[in-house]
């Protein structure tokens, strides 16, 4: 099933609403944030000057020490009390990158989760049991309110004991798992040790997995501890940007699909900021063209990836970022 209209765009109107949207982020937090009214003065660049989307790249990037210079509120775009709520990193290497979210914004989001959801086939049928940890990480919520919006029942069991997991699963017949990889297969592994065989013993037809990279190698353990009817889907989305919910994996295995009405990606050349064509890897860079809290400008995420613009054969026309090859700061030490 597809959730939205939008992601069934011919790439001609795709690209009409992002230069709209665009122009309409730039002059806004140029408008209203004086750290990137700054950087955008420096660089010479005005609200007026992007005519086109290729003028993206005339307007600086955005990084984590920015938002950790600005800590914790000076990239907001909208007053104190629009913000309804406030997400955070874990600032294990320093203070923590802080989200905050209009009524609006907490919108959008579960629409992107609810998209990515039906990617990868759930349905108001399932039952969901998320094993993310909830708090002040935003895999938890995101994908509790973007699967409810959808009708699922969600069990929002949270990380840990894995033994009341099982339970839960055996006793509430969960049929979709939302956990890291790592995870999903330690649950499978638990599971055999208390006597419980995951492919007929339990319920689970649906995995989405996130917060972690999912090899290939992963995905094939994933199906011999679960099952092969069992479909695994990755999605993708940082605290910085939104959370999950800026890309996921259709049916087809075939890479990510970007909610690009939302956010527009970039790759380049990590060394010399240069934008690369279409088709070549590099790091992946994100500006958010719909949120009103934190409008990013060009977030330079360190991921490694490339894009991949043909229509899928799930008849969804938005680009796909491939599965995660690496980190830009790992490729230059």
């Amino acid at each position: 099933m597809i959730w939205s209209k939008e992601e069934t765009l011919s790439r001609a109107e795709m690209e009409t609403l992002q230069l709209a949207r665009l122009q309409e982020t730039v002059q806004r937090v140029y408008d209203k944030v004086p750290y990137y009214r700054a950087k955008m003065d420096e660089k010479g660049v005005k609200p007026q000057d992007i005519k086109t989307l290729k003028d993206l790249s005339k307007l600086p990037f955005t990084t984590k020490q920015d938002m950790r210079d600005t800590y914790p509120f000076g990239l907001f775009a909208v007053p104190q009390e629009e913000i309804v709520r406030i997400h955070a990193s874990s600032g294990t290497t320093g203070k923590p990158t802080v989200v905050g979210y209009t009524q609006k914004d907490l919108e959008t989001w579960t629409d992107c989760v609810s998209r990515i959801a039906c990617m990868g086939g759930a349905s108001s049928k399932d039952v969901a049991q998320i094993c993310f940890g909830y708090g002040m990480f935003t895999g938890a919520l995101g994908l509790h309110y973007g699967l409810e919006k959808i009708g699922a029942a969600i069990v929002p069991s949270s990380t840990g004991n894995s033994e009341k997991q099982l339970m839960y699963m055996q006793d509430f017949k969960t049929s979709l798992l939302v956990a890291t990889p790592s995870y999903a297969l330690r649950l499978a592994e638990v599971a055999r040790q208390n006597g419980i065989e995951p492919k007929t013993d339990l319920h689970i037809k649906i995995a989405l997995v996130g917060s972690e990279l999912l090899t290939d190698a992963m995905r094939e353990e994933m199906h011999l501890a679960w099952g092969r009817d069992v479909l695994i889907t990755s999605n993708y989305g940082m605290s910085e940007l939104m959370g999950p919910g800026v890309s996921g994996e259709c049916l087809e295995h075939c890479g990510m699909h970007i909610n690009e009405d939302y956010f527009i990606p970039e790759i380049i050349d990590s060394q010399t900021g240069e934008v690369l064509p279409a088709g070549e890897k590099g790091e992946l860079v994100i500006t958010c063209i719909k949120k009103e809290g934190l409008p990013l400008i060009r977030y330079r995420t360190k991921d490694v990836t490339r894009l991949f613009y043909e229509p899928c054969a799930c008849g969804r026309t938005t680009v796909r970022m491939e599965n995660l090859s690496g980190r830009s700061d790992d490729m230059l030490k």
